[in-house]
């Protein structure tokens, strides 16, 4: 092997000046030195050399270990901050961030220091939203610090007062950064954060009040004030005020969250800073005691960024945020009175920054659209956060985290009672979840264990809840047969309760996401999606973005983590012989594309554009609209069937509970030859084709009746039986030896006006059920819907798109092992950059790339990271027993 070249002069000048400045040690300058040197031969590093060295400078102090002045331990990190050396390098944190994720993924850096990375982005993230609600809210409380710095200064020998608007915005930022820091638990939790924001606005709005000589700080038209506070004379109050509530009132807090924090964290906190004397005096803002408090809480924390290496969030408050957070790329023409410029420029670049990152708002997943409600009023990352939990509180308010009276009698209607082991099971299911919850965090085992019980008392009073509805719907579908079998799944209750406490997570925008909650619980992604679609079924309370996160979990394990080497997945189709269900085995008929005249290509799922509702639509509505083809769903499966896995035609299924009209059976319909009655063109277009509880619905089939020169007409129908025992159909669409595009309200043939007498021809089930068939149903479905979407993006051709999908499905099918711990985008990609190859039809792989990446669900990981083979254990292969390469690199392979 080659020795690779000397660093170039201007690499080595610029460690040399970085590491004088940074007063950094000779090993760590030397390892960074050489990591840049071997990515630079490897990788071509766009942009300036100094920002990727600042990267490498970053890793290698990390990675240092230096003994701490007095106690002898070893400290993580050789005491230079973060923010230094982005200083020292001109790099912004924003910049910083995007470049730290293309060093991690060509180092190929362990995953601990990725998720320490995450972190570091996470807090970051955290406190720029923090600050953005901190500005108007310290404006409410007291006056414009903007206004102040502008006030021309009337002599030379004026003195500057010590404790102005503007130093006691610094102060009161600072304190709340520097105490958010010794709570990790709170930290990098967006909910918690802004509630000890409110806490320490409340301190300094206290000890402004308190102190005689500082009330003109306050902002006279604060809704907060006590009363009689304009009189002259004010009488001294003894207790200091709280105004915890008017904030929560004023700004999106949650009162009894703020008050917990108040009352277990931050008043405890605040006196051991009295008792250490960094904060002093009976008032803090006191002309005294303030710049000794200044100066102290400001060292405090400057060795605490310096001991973690976090960077120094003071950052927002510097003349030089512009820089150091990240250069805006537009300006915004309206700058509102009091705000810097430099201010609107850091507000304006972030806000594209969080838009891009889409860090507290998850972005729309291309499927299970049809279970999202109506968009929101366009709201804060805070609001929007504060609200998600105000709506869990709502969703179990009244209810207890045991059993119902209603809960309980279906236990004891079983065979055996299942209560004795369900509460057991959940016990034991919160003991793992509060150690891991609370060992998650740098600080002791067992710190914060409040936080802990907390979530886990809100899961359970969800999980009790949520198990009652299914076992309710379970029931009325089974009418009173035994539940035993069901109410002892294991894995069932398992998923279901690790479901609510993720739910729980994510309301309070809890750092610990998916799939933490999973690996933690000990259970398998291949279980664990199938109750997913049942308990957004089952819980109407959900918000939008609730119902967009879970779909996006489910769509997380059909992608990649259900193919992973140690999945179920490969042990279930070991007990199936290795058949991989085609896609005409597992979807239903109706929901096939129709074919090409025989152009013997796969079948292509058809992609549902129902409405956006929310979550269980309970009966079928009749309006003309509705009745369309997206009406089958995708997967009608009991949760008896989810977790029975029963062979085909064992159980009959429903999709929305028992009150809503029952499913008529092709098979019942063949058997009594039940006469049929086409409703006429006029009769839908009035809507006076309308479904009563009590009527039953036929799903979509297909039905022949005799055409013209004895052809075969098939139709796809929806049928709704009267209490006379006929049927009225309502026809969507129609194919007569040739394509012939049909409206529901005017068929082309036949005529619809008069009665005919049809038999079906079909079944409207798919041909395999259970388990695995449910899985590969949707595992198709996700496909073809992005293939769908890639392809309308990039104007393919339907011959070609059909192609492309028979290639896709005869790699899954025949080739199952290929997605062994790869992602299906992968599989996708190449089928789609393949078959336009081959077909002349070529679209680049720059383009299909760039249509890639703006889907939602779209990682640069899934083609920056592409498995080409597992390399045995005895091959060393840059200490990995894997093969991982770019996608360009794999498609080479092809």
């Amino acid at each position: 092997m080659s020795r690779p070249e000397p660093p170039p002069a201007e690499a080595g000048a610029a460690i040399e000046r970085i590491c004088q400045e940074l007063n950094l040690d000779a090993a760590s300058a030397t390892e960074a030195l050489r990591d840049f040197t071997a990515l630079r031969g490897t990788y071509s590093l766009e942009g300036e050399a100094l920002h990727w060295l600042a990267c490498a400078l970053y890793v290698a102090c990390r990675k240092s270990l230096v003994p701490t002045v007095g106690s002898g331990r070893m400290m993580e990190g050789n005491g230079v901050s973060l923010t230094r050396i982005l200083r020292s390098a001109r790099l912004s944190l924003i910049q910083f961030f995007n470049k730290m994720k293309k060093w991690m993924d060509m180092s190929n850096l362990p995953q601990e220091f990725r998720e320490r990375v995450e972190r570091l982005e996470r807090n970051f993230e955290v406190s720029t939203v923090i600050f953005k609600k901190f500005e108007p809210i310290f404006l409410d409380i007291f006056q414009n610090p903007y206004e102040e710095a502008s006030k021309p200064q009337r002599s030379r020998k004026q003195r500057r007062v010590p404790c102005g608007v503007k130093d006691l915005f610094n102060f009161c930022w600072t304190l709340f950064v520097y105490t958010k820091g010794n709570f990790r638990m709170i930290g990098d939790d967006l909910v918690n954060s802004y509630h000890l924001l409110l806490c320490c606005l409340d301190l300094i709005f206290a000890n402004a009040l308190l102190c005689p000589n500082r009330r003109d700080l306050l902002n006279p038209s604060f809704k907060g004030l006590p009363a009689g506070f304009h009189a002259a004379e004010i009488k001294a109050s003894q207790d200091p005020p709280c105004i915890i509530a008017t904030l929560c009132e004023l700004h999106d807090g949650l009162l009894v969250e703020a008050k917990g924090i108040k009352e277990h964290y931050f008043k405890p906190y605040i006196s051991k800073l009295f008792d250490r004397k960094i904060l002093k005096g009976e008032c803090l803002l006191d002309l005294c005691n303030f710049t000794e408090n200044n100066k102290a809480l400001n060292k405090e924390y400057e060795e605490y960024v310096l001991t973690v290496g976090d960077f120094d969030e003071r950052v927002f408050l510097g003349a030089d945020a512009e820089e150091e957070i990240g250069t805006p790329r537009k300006f915004p023409a309206d700058v509102p009175v009091g705000k810097t410029a430099a201010r609107a420029h850091v507000e304006c670049h972030l806000q594209q920054h969080f838009e891009k990152k889409r860090s507290f708002a998850p972005s729309t997943p291309l499927t299970g659209r049809r279970y999202l409600r109506e968009k929101e009023a366009v709201i804060t990352p805070v609001a929007s956060a504060t609200q998600s939990v105000s709506r869990l509180q709502n969703i179990v308010a009244g209810l207890k985290n045991a059993p119902s009276e209603q809960l309980i009698a279906i236990f004891e209607s079983c065979a055996r009672s299942p209560m004795e082991s369900i509460m057991s099971r959940v016990k034991e299911i919160g003991d793992t979840f509060c150690r891991s919850y609370t060992q998650s965090t740098n600080e002791q085992p067992g710190s914060h264990i409040d936080f802990a019980v907390n979530r886990l008392k809100l899961a359970e009073i969800l999980y009790y809840k949520i198990l009652e509805t299914i076992m309710v719907q379970e029931t009325r579908r089974l009418h009173g047969k035994d539940l035993t079998a069901l109410l002892e799944q294991d894995v069932f209750h398992r998923s279901l309760m690790a479901c609510c406490l993720e739910i729980v997570l994510f309301s309070y925008s809890s750092p610990r996401t998916f799939p933490w909650i999973i690996e933690v619980l000990d259970l398998r992604p291949f279980y664990f999606y199938k109750v997913i679609e049942v308990l957004i079924r089952s819980e109407e309370g959900l918000s939008r973005d609730m119902v967009k996160h879970l779909n996006s979990i489910e769509e997380q394990i059909l992608e990649s983590l259900a193919w992973t080497r140690d999945s179920a997945l490969w042990s279930a189709l070991q007990a199936s012989e290795n058949k991989v269900p085609t896609c005409e085995e597992v979807i239903f008929p109706s929901n096939f594309e129709a074919s090409n005249g025989g152009s013997g290509l796969g079948h292509f799922p058809i992609m549902p554009i129902s409405p956006i509702i929310h979550p269980r639509v309970k009966e079928v509505r009749t309006d003309l609209g509705s009745l369309r083809r997206d009406m089958q769903p995708l997967s009608p499966i009991s949760v008896h069937e989810r977790y029975s896995s029963p062979t085909a035609g064992s159980a009959k299924r429903r999709l929305f509970g028992d009150d809503s009209p029952k499913e008529m059976h092709v098979e019942k319909i063949l058997t009594e030859g039940a006469k049929l009655t086409v409703a006429s063109a006029s009769s839908i277009a009035a809507e006076n084709v309308s479904v009563s509880p009590g009527q039953t619905v036929l799903t979509m089939t297909t039905a022949t009746v005799p055409g013209k020169a004895g052809q075969k007409v098939t139709i796809p129908l929806h049928g709704i039986a009267n209490e006379m025992g006929g049927i009225t159909l309502i026809p969507i669409s129609m194919n007569l030896g040739q394509p012939c595009k049909m409206e529901a309200q005017a068929p082309c043939h036949p005529p619809v006006n008069q009665a005919q007498e049809v038999h079906l021809s079909s079944a409207s089930k798919p041909k395999k059920t259970g388990s695995l068939a449910l899985f590969y149903r949707k595992v198709y479905h996700l496909a073809s819907v992005r293939l769908r979407d890639l392809c309308l993006k990039l104007d393919v051709s339907n011959d070609l798109r059909r192609k492309i999908w028979t290639c896709f499905e005869f790699t899954l099918v025949h080739c199952a092992d290929l997605m062994k711990d790869r992602h299906l985008d992968q599989l996708l990609l190449c089928a789609f950059y393949i078959m336009a190859k081959v077909t002349k039809e070529e679209r680049s792989f720059q383009d299909i790339m760039k249509s890639y990446r703006n889907q939602p669900q779209a990682n640069s990981h899934v083609y920056r990271s592409v498995l080409l083979r597992n390399i045995s254990a005895n091959v060393p292969l840059d200490k990995s027993a894997n093969q991982d390469v770019e996608m360009t690199e794999a498609l080479s392979y092809c």
